[in-house]
């Protein structure tokens, strides 16, 4: 019985950490990509995402995000290093790129299948990469569902 205790209790500590993401100090990470939007998590992509995405930082999102080569290349590096493997899921769309955006990973989709379309689009949330509308610790890397407030 002792032993069916400790697992349960052992499984309910890797879930609850499960949606935490520590959050390595980088300064040119956080200087450039939270100076337009949350710097998200270096876990939430795989490694060949971050590398296309960085690579044409001309295009990114709609906006032109370009950097200077050796800034580029470091902050590459910092995410390539620090990138999610399995966890993300999904690393390719149908037509084998790899994934840019975190919102289409099976994590995500997984993680808020529940959220209703007309949630996304409420003024105090915008879109599903709003994570601290909803995730209230986002910024450091907790997006466990005890943080969780969803805004009317």
């Amino acid at each position: 019985m002792k032993r069916l205790i400790a697992t349960a209790l052992l499984l309910f500590a890797v879930s609850a950490h499960a949606d935490n993401y520590r959050l390595p100090k980088h300064g040119a990470f956080e200087e450039e990509c939270a100076s337009c939007h949350m710097a998200f998590p270096p876990q939430m992509l795989h490694a060949d995402s971050w590398r296309a995405m960085m690579g044409d930082l001309a295009h990114h999102f709609g906006s032109d995000a370009s950097l200077d080569e050796k800034r580029r290349a470091a902050i590459t590096d910092f995410l390539v290093t620090h990138a999610g493997g399995r966890k993300t899921g999904t690393t390719r769309d149908a037509s084998g790129k790899p994934l840019l955006r975190i919102t289409e990973t099976a994590r995500f989709e997984r993680k808020h299948r529940e959220i209703a379309a007309a949630t996304w689009k409420r003024a105090s949330i915008k879109s599903p990469v709003n994570c601290t509308a909803c995730h209230r610790q986002a910024a450091a890397g907790d997006y466990s569902e005890r943080s969780i407030n969803i805004p009317k």
